[in-house]
């Protein structure tokens, strides 16, 4: 079976030192292809450097909505410029981690949602100048994100460690991305969750890790790691009924329907 891990933060610093090792115990586990995004212009070098330095990664560049309020309005520039010069490296796959995120009082202020979504434009201008696909970041917004995506007419990418309703995921799939599926769907009262992980099309999901955060029941408050991901994915094969390798087939084949430059990467 071959699994890829649609979302995985490497360059975090829980895993400062120990990159190759967590990579090579996921490889073990049957993981084929890990993607790393970056949250920060600050992250751009990390991401890249170990896509090139380790074989099975690729990254994403993009400036994730909780780094936003922290960031000048020129680091969107930067990220332009990046983009530019990296659009024909073959491990560059995507713009993300991007998005919006209105889960606590002080992100939700008009100042604070004004400068998330100006950057959120900005990010899928970017993205549909250089007709990438993008990883979706949702939390408390999957229908202010899906507004924007309509708007700018952005149509492929992942919408990652989704929790909307059932209506809103199909929402999603007719915009043409696929639903990310991660720790959180382990955990028997995470229901809608794990409805969608369920009865949402077998052509319109992914799987993930988004490690270090959001790991799964087994884990308890431990970080999370890239080697995890077959046994979340096994959840989701049991919820649905089907065997662990159809639904790798599956997500892997999906995987790169979303994001196409990891065709030549997956093996």
């Amino acid at each position: 079976m071959v699994w890829i891990d649609t979302h995985c933060h490497l360059n975090a610093e829980p895993f400062s030192g120990k990159v190759s090792q967590i990579v090579d115990t996921a490889r073990k586990n049957g993981v084929s292809h890990i993607l790393i995004p970056a949250v920060d212009t600050a992250s751009f070098t990390d991401v890249h450097h170990i896509a090139h330095a380790i074989d099975g990664c690729s990254y994403a560049l993009g400036i994730h909505p909780l780094y936003v309020l922290q960031s000048p309005e020129s680091d969107l520039d930067v990220l332009a410029q990046w983009v530019d010069e990296k659009r024909s490296d073959d491990c560059f796959a995507a713009i993300g981690e991007i998005g919006l995120d209105f889960y606590l009082p002080e992100r939700c202020t008009p100042a604070a949602r004004e400068k998330q979504e100006y950057f959120f434009c900005r990010q899928l201008e970017i993205a549909r100048q250089y007709d990438l696909p993008v990883l979706l970041h949702t939390l408390r917004s999957v229908d202010t994100v899906l507004k924007f995506l309509r708007q700018y007419g952005v149509k492929r990418g992942i919408a990652h460690a989704f929790n909307g309703s059932m209506q809103q995921a199909q929402a999603y799939i007719h915009q043409g991305f696929k639903i990310s599926f991660c720790g959180t769907v382990t955990y028997e009262r995470a229901k809608q969750r794990r409805t969608l992980a369920k009865e949402l099309p077998i052509d319109a999901i992914v799987v993930e890790t988004d490690a270090p955060d959001l790991p799964p029941y087994w884990k308890g408050k431990r970080e999370n790691s890239p080697a995890e991901l077959p046994r979340i994915a096994e959840t989701v094969a049991g919820l649905r009924g089907v065997s662990p390798a159809y639904l790798a087939e599956w997500t892997s084949r999906n995987a790169v329907s979303a994001i196409p430059r990891l065709a030549d990467r997956v093996r």
